[in-house]
């Protein structure tokens, strides 16, 4: 696998740039080659043998995106270890969750991270972590500020080791259904659930899909502004650029860093030929108006493309009209971390086909889409809504959960038979074309980032005050969908306020900062089916302000609960607004 990233681009075009890392502090752009890039992987790689890493270990990387962050995957590839990357936003907590689950017998990091101008402590996070995490052996500090950290015992200072390594280290030969890499992502349970993606599928489908997605040619600067910690980072800034010998941009800073024209200044200074990026960041940005993207010089790029969520039509618009001039290709990406790469997308397509604002639109190749109704049937014809389903396997989907291949067949396999289940609704319209309409579980979408609404759920249940809870996704004008909190008290709990302020706290040091809810709001009790289960389904009526039409409530155990949380919704939003 690291062959084909690395040692062939070396021996054809060693000076070619690999990576351009466009640090946090603007302006100061490194630029690494092949050459460069092979160097280090191997000096990583041998570092981690020495340090008793081997084929089949697995190695958590909590890391901001940097050219060592990048080595320290293929480093782990070349070695035939398992990496698994944890977002460097997530809390200690979320980060020995994995590290345990996985069984990681060792942890690279920075000392410290930088992002938009603030420090961020990996390191003192990472200790945080590994205090409960028998499995772990070694943890390896590199240096991204020069600000000292604690180091203990298993620490190992990873730069003055690499120094010492030799620059040559022969790959690890691997089977092609090895797996390659492990990536935690929410499901509608509490638990993350570790996705195993494989060497030769994965690679494949994700130089294919980056090939032709994008029109990637020789040459051009692939701008993918995603973090590694998320399986875009994986598929469009690590694998699918550098197997195709292509130079990727690796963004460690923020859209409004040290102003919002930060990304049209970067496509100006590195000549980015294809912008990749979420709506999100683009609701965000619309916000300050056009001036901070007129003020540069966009004329390099040649393909939009957007990533995470579906796009609503206002920002597709705006990034296809003010960031692209009207006459740049704009591909609205539909995939999964379970499906390794793009599955839907406009692009490829015959010369100068339609594409619809807002649409996935077309398969790629081997992507047999189908719709499916309630009773399990498929959909047959056009202008028809239901489950999206994916009919036969492709080379980049998730082969299982790690330790635990029943999850894996229940979550994908068991709704519809003989059929991969995606969690998403889609529309195919009147032409064929697919547009994706959201996920049909309790998982909600903040930020391009998916979360099980149950894990903000089981984070405040350990609040000794807070009983019950029950949280729902509603829609946010920048995020997306944010995180609503209908909460039950104790009797006598008095200080409502102290309470609120702790669970965010609770919320922010189990899983991220990311995850806390932007409402909550207190009620005297749940709406439940007589069975116990909650109806989120009505709460998330309250919420969206559709009242008028709460469908069937002969299922509640009580149906005048209803009425009583309406009353304190009102409350809440009059109170909001004073």
């Amino acid at each position: 696998l690291t062959v084909n990233c690395l040692d062939r681009h070396v021996e054809k075009s060693p000076n070619r740039v690999a990576l351009i890392w466009e640090r946090d502090e603007p302006g100061t752009a490194v630029h690494v080659t092949y050459r460069e890039l092979l160097d280090l992987t191997c000096r990583l790689a041998n570092t981690l043998k020495k340090y008793g890493i081997q084929k089949g270990d697995k190695v958590a990387i909590y890391m901001s995106v940097s050219p060592l962050s990048v080595a320290a995957m293929l480093a782990c590839a070349r070695l035939g270890a398992v990496h698994t990357v944890v977002f460097a936003g997530f809390s200690a907590e979320s980060l020995a969750g994995r590290i345990t689950d996985s069984g990681c017998k060792a942890v690279i990091t920075y000392n410290q991270g930088v992002r938009g101008g603030r420090i961020v402590e990996l390191k003192t996070t990472v200790d945080e972590a590994v205090k409960n995490c028998p499995s772990v052996k070694h943890v390896f500090v590199a240096q991204r500020t020069d600000n000292k950290v604690q180091m203990g015992d298993r620490d190992v200072p990873l730069e003055e080791e690499m120094a010492k390594a030799s620059s040559v280290c022969a790959p690890e030969s691997m089977d092609s259904e090895d797996t390659l890499f492990m990536l935690y992502t929410s499901g509608s349970t509490g638990k993350p659930k570790g996705i195993v993606h494989s060497q030769a599928g994965y690679l494949l489908y994700a130089a294919v899909t980056h090939k032709y997605v994008f029109d990637y040619q020789q040459g051009d600067v692939f701008g993918c502004v995603a973090d590694i910690g998320w399986i875009t980072g994986h598929s469009y800034v690590v694998y699918g650029p550098l197997c195709n010998g292509a130079t990727s941009v690796l963004f460690e800073s923020t859209p409004v860093y040290p102003d919002p024209g930060r990304y049209w200044e970067v496509v100006q200074r590195l000549k980015i030929n294809q912008f990749y990026g979420a709506p999100t960041a683009i609701r965000l940005l619309l916000n300050y108006g056009e001036e901070w993207v007129k003020k540069y010089d966009r004329s390099s790029l040649k393909t939009l493309g957007s990533v995470g969520e579906p796009i609503n039509n206002e920002a597709w618009q705006w990034f296809y009209h003010v960031v692209g001039e009207g006459r740049c290709t704009l591909v609205d990406t539909w995939w999964q971390t379970e499906t390794g790469g793009i599955c839907i997308a406009p692009r490829p397509s015959e010369e100068k086909a339609e594409i619809v604002p807002a649409m996935a639109m077309r398969p790629f190749f081997g992507i047999v889409p189908v719709l499916m109704d309630e009773n399990g049937k498929v959909i047959e014809g056009n202008d028809v809504s239901g489950a999206l389903c994916i009919a036969q396997p492709w080379p980049g989907m998730a082969r299982t959960i790690y330790g635990d291949h029943q999850r894996f067949v229940d979550a994908y396999f068991k709704t519809y038979p003989g059929y991969y289940f995606t969690g998403d609704g889609a529309y195919r319209t009147k032409k064929g074309y697919y547009q994706i309409t959201g996920r049909m579980d309790d998982v909600i979408n903040i930020s391009g980032h998916r979360l099980g609404t149950a894990e903000i759920e089981d984070a405040m249940a350990d609040h000794p005050e807070v009983p019950e809870t029950a949280v729902i996704g509603y829609p946010h004008k920048i995020k997306g969908e944010g995180a609503f909190a209908f909460i039950v008290l104790k009797e006598q709990t008095a200080h409502i306020d102290r309470v609120k302020e702790e669970l965010k706290t609770i919320v922010a040091s189990k899983i991220a900062k990311y995850a806390v809810p932007d409402h909550i709001l207190v009620v005297k009790r749940l709406p439940k089916t007589r069975s116990g289960k909650i109806m989120r389904r009505l709460l998330r009526k309250v919420v969206t302000e559709q009242s008028r039409d709460m469908g069937d409530v002969t299922t509640l155990d009580d149906p005048s609960v209803v009425k009583e949380i309406l009353e304190a919704y009102q409350k809440y939003k009059e109170k909001g607004s004073s």
